[in-house]
């Protein structure tokens, strides 16, 4: 074979291995080019509303290839109506279970960070959350911090009197039964003024028990549709000694009977119980559920349902 043809048969063979992944969703990807365009994320991961825009890959990722790996359902939470958003790769945490992508979303008004849960084996996307949202104003500096777990410790400082910073802390990790709960909360903060985050407040709640029961606004427990009708998931936060002391905790409880549920978790010493009645639902802490309140008090109330406010449509 000439010298010369084995040369061009050469250089158009580099060139066909060196084609470019096509990231607009206009051809099929496979998982592992979609894969590709995240830089691996081996240490701590820390950023701030200030500067988490500009840590992306410039490599624009078009929607249709987005919901070739992430269900319409969760990717419409982020972009709500917008018809073309931009998706920008940040960074690919790599776990045994599951794979953690960040993403950062552009949209016309703003840039949200966010995290998508994917199965490290089948690809499906078991999870996502809201990290940092660019178009919130207030006084308050909100930063992303990562380890190595992962646990997302979602961050918000501002300089309060007498040159002290205020500040709240709140660590979430994921977990194959319970999705993202929260496993820090810390501020020093009074309990009025820091935000209580309500992690399953948009899931569906079409089942009987499925509702928002309170006391009032910073105690009350959140019960949303679990896997079946007989399971629940719930979301209790509560402050007692006038907000010295609070419990917070995020699970699943199962039905025994018609009107009393309880809550397990792998062994872990805490139970509850869960009792209905009319429009009401009592919880009594059973075991020891010290990990998830302060020493002082306990998961013991009575909360009363909402009436859920429903929107008339127009004629």
């Amino acid at each position: 074979m000439p010298k010369r043809l084995l040369y061009i048969m050469l250089i158009a063979l580099f060139a066909c291995g060196e084609k470019k992944i096509d990231f607009s969703g206009a051809t099929q990807l496979k998982p592992k080019d979609f894969l590709t365009v995240f830089p691996l994320v081996s240490n701590n991961f820390l950023t701030f509303d200030s500067n988490f825009t500009k840590l992306s890959d410039t490599t624009r990722i078009g929607l249709k290839a987005v919901t070739q790996f992430i269900p319409d359902t969760i990717v419409s939470k982020y972009i709500g109506k917008e018809k073309n958003p931009s998706f920008y790769a940040v960074g690919k945490i790599q776990k045994e279970k599951e794979i953690y992508l960040l993403l950062n979303i552009v949209l016309k008004h703003k840039t949200v960070l966010t995290v998508f849960v994917m199965d490290a084996k089948s690809n499906h996307c078991l999870a996502s959350k809201l990290l940092i949202d660019n178009s919130i104003q207030d006084d308050y500096v909100h930063s992303l911090n990562i380890n190595k777990e992962p646990t997302f410790i979602l961050s918000q400082e501002k300089q309060g009197k007498e040159n002290l910073v205020q500040f709240t802390r709140v660590g979430w990790v994921y977990t194959s039964s319970t999705g993202f709960m929260v496993v820090v909360n810390d501020s020093n903060e009074s309990p009025s003024k820091s935000n209580i985050i309500n992690p399953i407040d948009t899931l569906s709640h079409k089942n009987k028990y499925s509702a928002d029961y309170e006391i009032d606004k910073r105690n009350f427990i959140s019960i949303r549709d679990g896997k079946n009708t007989n399971t629940y998931s719930f979301f209790i936060h509560f402050e007692k000694n006038e907000g010295t002391c609070i419990g917070e905790l995020k699970g699943e409880f199962k039905m025994k009977n018609a009107t009393h549920g309880i809550y397990t978790y792998n062994g872990e010493p805490c139970v509850i119980d869960f009792n209905f009645e009319d429009q009401e639902v009592s919880v009594k802490e059973q075991g020891s559920c010290g990990n998830h309140r302060g020493i002082k008090c306990f998961f013991d109330d009575q909360f009363t349902r909402k009436k859920e406010v429903r929107n008339k449509k127009n004629k």
